[in-house]
């Protein structure tokens, strides 16, 4: 896995350029900035997402959380730490390389380079950070509209106009990071207006992500396998995240942002996404057969709340139930609404470029009709089958082309969801929407 995605990327040469550059910022996904945990008593910080190294140890005791629905937060069942996001080198620090430890960077593992190669593609053409290039990186486990988050992007965007002596921003975009911009447009339209010229929106799950959502929060598996090009981990992910281990539960439950990529229940898809479950009952004989349910976008909650009455994790020696969340549920049927209700300014221009040619989860099964389960508790331990269609490999290409927005340009190319990040078809399409010239 060392280098194989990117090790043959060729050097580019540095090209500055003669014309005024307006500034772009940078924002992240899920999964895609560095978590640091701060300690309440002495303010020390140590780096838990993303970790390679005692990645096991440092998640369970310091980035393990509940929602709590009174503030509307995930926070950490460590009353004495507190999660943060370094700003360190504008901003972009957080987002480039995910674990930038020495011996990540000695053997070029590319699994955790993020905004890296943008990042060099943007200042080879002469953008310099912290006055015209600059990064957003949050706790992306919160809710894409809380209070933090949302000031956070327009302190950002504030920033980069000043530093610029007034020139408005470019935004380019990344997976959630479009939900959150979305979030952003609603919410604070005025603001937007203000500061953006142009959006440049990447692998945006604008109507959901069906089949990794669905699965992740029922089993952890997808996050896992599936999920690792949008998480930009693979093997380690297992250790961070415990999702397959049921003495430790799954965490995803407690993370407002899962819930708000799930598939948007008054979207008009092509074909309904769906959960199956193979059921054991008894026919009129007294046999066991095998007999198959499903579950739509509008009816899955049940499911959830079913399958995962019983999921908890062990911290300290007790036990945390961690069922499915239905206060977080109603509080992202909140957000699909403010997200579907989102009006671009006409002043800003939007460009959207989306995943192609990449199988991409979509409906799942449980059981089979010769072994199907005996309870919905069961589903969180066996292995799915999935049914795919075109997109990222996380993100269907029909989710990601219906952002409801009036774009300039939606260009569909075929690359991986994270491998979009190092794609010279995108990157070109970057150069020409900047008005970048060599």
């Amino acid at each position: 896995m060392f280098g194989t995605w990117f090790s043959g990327f060729p050097r580019r040469r540095r090209v500055r350029l003669q014309q005024s550059l307006e500034p772009v910022l940078l924002v992240s996904g899920m999964g895609g900035s560095i978590l640091n945990a701060r300690s309440k008593n002495n303010g020390g910080e140590s780096r838990v997402w993303v970790r390679i190294i005692l990645a096991n140890l440092e998640f369970k005791r310091k980035l393990w959380s509940l929602y709590n629905p009174k503030t509307g937060y995930t926070e950490s069942l460590d009353p004495n730490i507190e999660i943060v996001v370094p700003e360190d080198d504008h901003g972009l620090y957080a987002i480039d390389i995910l674990d930038p430890a020495w011996w990540v960077k000695l053997v070029h593992l590319t699994d955790v380079y993020h905004f890296h190669y943008l990042i060099d593609m943007l200042v080879e053409c002469g953008y310099e950070k912290g006055t015209t290039l600059f990064g957003y990186g949050y706790d992306f486990r919160q809710s894409n509209r809380t209070e933090e988050v949302i000031h956070g992007l327009k302190v950002k965007l504030e920033t980069a106009y000043k530093a610029s002596g007034g020139e408005k921003v470019n935004i380019i975009s990344h997976s959630m990071g479009g939900l959150l911009v979305l979030c952003f447009i609603s919410l604070h339209k005025d603001i937007f207006e203000k500061y953006v010229n142009k959006w440049i929106c990447i692998a945006c799950p604008f109507q959901g992500a069906p089949g990794c959502i669905n699965d992740s929060l029922l089993t952890g598996l997808q996050f896992v396998y599936g999920f690792e090009s949008f998480l930009f981990v693979s093997r380690w992910a297992m250790h961070q995240l415990d999702m397959l281990n049921p003495n430790t539960g799954h965490q995803l439950v407690e993370c407002p942002s899962v819930y708000e990529m799930l598939p948007n229940p008054e979207f008009t898809w092509k074909s309904e996404p769906l959960i199956q479950v193979w059921r054991k009952q008894s026919d009129s004989k007294g046999s066991s057969v095998g007999k198959l349910e499903t579950f739509n976008s509008s009816n899955s909650a049940s499911l959830f709340e079913e399958a995962l009455r019983d999921n908890e994790l062990t911290y300290n020696g007790k036990s945390v139930p961690l069922p499915f969340n239905s206060s977080i549920f109603k509080w992202s049927t909140e957000t699909r609404r403010i997200l579907t209700n989102a009006q671009l300014p006409e002043s800003v221009s939007f460009y959207n470029i989306f995943g192609t040619s990449f199988d991409t989860p979509f409906n799942i099964c449980y059981g089979s009709e010769s072994s199907p389960l005996d309870d919905y508790s069961k589903i969180c331990h066996s292995m799915p089958n999935y049914s795919f269609v075109d997109g990222d490999g996380t993100v269907p290409a029909e989710s990601a082309m219906a952002d409801g927005l009036a774009a300039i340009a939606r260009v569909g190319v075929q690359a991986s969801h994270r491998g979009l990040l190092n794609n010279e078809k995108v990157f070109e399409c970057i150069k020409q929407w900047l008005e970048l010239v060599n």
